[in-house]
């Protein structure tokens, strides 16, 4: 079911000369799309914005994207679509060239199928091996340069696991290869602050927001990576699988828990 436009028109392949193939110059989004409406599609805009705004891209208009969206998924009852932003063509060199046009990109991709199986019953994680090195400029940004996911989700192809908790430098919790991490402890929410690394995920800031709309303690703080052996729940979120509990962390074992349930009844009640 996988189809792509670009600048508005389908198509399926790019220039050569495309900045975002060479140094994953641009920014991307992950649309959760049901019967035809992107979810959180505010949040998400905000977030293109900002981004484009810090990499000095010239952000696509908001009709144009709107209009790709519908095309691709107005018409299906659910659909996971990929929106890239690149700075366009440029010649060879690192410095962006004056003027470059940007280029949007959307590729639509089919729901995933076990979403509702790892929402009820959880999924078992490790923390890799692969450090997220510390860059103020571009952190919480959702840059195209995703060398160390890469890496990192390397770790776990082949095993158990359906997904890998990563770490700074410092040895300080920051997030999961492509998810947001949450963790409890005698009944405050915590999640990583992301001030030198990580991405500031649309599902992330929505827990936080909920969760204070309701009146339960959050915090947004450094964790240390032993945080994950003390923890009473944990939980992964991002804006397609919504929140995903962790119910096994290498060895350990965990249940699923009352908070978590309780924000997942809340964002499951949602219409947005």
């Amino acid at each position: 079911m996988k189809q792509m436009l670009i600048d508005g028109k389908p198509g399926d392949s790019i220039g050569l000369d495309d900045r975002g193939l060479h140094y994953g110059d641009g920014v991307f989004e992950t649309l959760a799309v049901i019967d035809g409406s992107p979810r959180y599609f505010e949040a998400h805009w905000r977030r293109l914005e900002s981004g484009c705004k810090r990499l000095g891209i010239a952000s696509p208009q908001r009709s144009d994207i709107e209009s790709d969206i519908l095309q691709l998924g107005g018409s299906l009852p659910r659909c996971v679509l990929k929106l890239l932003v690149t700075r366009g063509a440029g010649q060879r060199g690192y410095a962006p060239p004056p003027g470059a046009r940007p280029r949007r990109i959307l590729i639509r991709y089919p729901w995933p199928d076990d979403l509702e199986r790892k929402q009820q019953h959880g999924v078992a994680v490790m923390v890799c091996e692969t450090r997220l090195a510390g860059n103020p400029a571009l952190a919480g940004i959702k840059h195209l340069n995703r060398l160390e996911q890469v890496l990192a989700a390397s770790e776990i192809t082949g095993t158990k696991f359906a997904e890998g908790l990563t770490l700074d430098q410092q040895g300080n919790l920051i997030e999961g290869t492509h998810s947001n991490v949450f963790v409890i402890s005698e009944g405050l929410l915590m999640t990583p602050a992301l001030s030198d690394c990580g991405v500031s995920g649309v599902m992330r800031d929505h827990v936080l927001e909920l969760a204070r709309k309701h009146g339960l303690p959050t915090g947004i703080l450094q964790l240390p990576g032993s945080v994950l052996a003390t923890s009473d729940e944990l939980f992964l979120t991002n804006s397609v699988t919504g929140i995903v509990p962790i119910v096994r962390i290498a060895q350990r074992r965990l249940n699923v828990g009352t908070m978590t349930r309780s924000l997942q009844s809340l964002i499951a009640a949602e219409t947005v």
